[in-house]
C-alpha cells in the first residue's frame, strides 16, 4: 500500500515535467502547402501547389525521435497557374477528388540527420497508402508570430512515383513524368 503511495506521488511530481516535454503544433494554414513539379513531354517541368489544410506535429522537445507528424493537403486547391488543367487534375483520371479529396501523410519513425531529419511515414493520396522518406530542413525558430502564439518552421521533400498511387494511370511516361518532385512547407503554431 505504501509503495502504491508513494509511485502515485512520484507520478503527480514529475507529471509536469513529462507533459512540458511534448507539446501540439499545427500548420498555419496560410503559410504552409505542397509544391510539386513533374515532367511534361521530357522537356519541360510543371509546378503547382495544394494548399494544406489540418494535421499536428507532437513534438517532443528532449527527444525529437519521439515526436509525431500527420498532415492533411487538399486535393481540391491545386494549383498549376492554368485553371482547365486544374480541373483535369480534379477529375476521376488523376486524383479523383470527388472521392478523395484529401490526402494525408503519417509519421512512423523521425531520426536525426547532419543538417536536419529524416522523416519516414505513409502517404496516402487517391485511397492508396505507400511508404515516403522525406528529407527535413528544420526546425526553424521558434519566433513569436502575429497571433502571439510561438511558431515553427519546416521544409521536407522527397520524390514519389506517381504510378504507386494510380494517379494518371492512362498517361504514359512520355507525356507526363513518372516522378513527382514534392517539398513540404510547413509554418507551424503551437497550440
Amino acid at each position: 500500500m505504501r509503495f502504491a503511495a508513494l509511485t502515485l506521488a512520484t507520478a503527480f511530481v514529475f507529471a509536469p515535467f513529462l507533459s512540458a516535454q511534448t507539446a501540439t503544433w499545427t500548420p498555419d494554414k496560410a503559410h504552409s502547402g505542397v509544391d510539386f513539379s513533374i515532367t511534361h513531354l521530357s522537356i519541360s517541368k510543371v509546378r503547382g501547389h495544394f494548399g494544406v489544410t489540418g494535421g499536428e506535429i507532437l513534438w517532443n522537445e528532449a527527444d525529437i525521435t519521439k515526436s509525431k507528424v500527420t498532415i492533411t493537403i487538399d486535393l481540391n486547391t491545386v494549383d498549376t497557374n492554368n485553371a482547365r488543367r486544374d480541373g483535369d487534375l480534379k477529375s476521376d483520371g488523376w486524383f479523383d477528388t470527388a472521392k478523395f479529396p484529401t490526402g494525408t501523410f503519417t509519421s512512423t519513425a523521425i531520426t536525426k540527420e547532419a543538417g536536419g531529419l529524416r522523416l519516414a511515414g505513409n502517404l496516402s493520396i487517391h485511397g492508396i497508402t505507400k511508404p515516403v522518406v522525406l528529407t527535413v530542413e528544420g526546425p526553424q525558430g521558434p519566433v513569436t508570430g502575429m497571433d502571439k502564439k510561438p511558431h515553427m518552421g519546416f521544409s521536407a521533400m522527397a520524390t514519389v512515383n506517381r504510378g504507386d498511387f494510380a494517379v494518371g494511370a492512362k498517361y504514359p511516361e512520355a507525356v507526363v513524368g513518372n516522378e513527382v518532385k514534392l517539398t513540404i512547407d510547413l509554418d507551424l503554431a503551437k497550440q
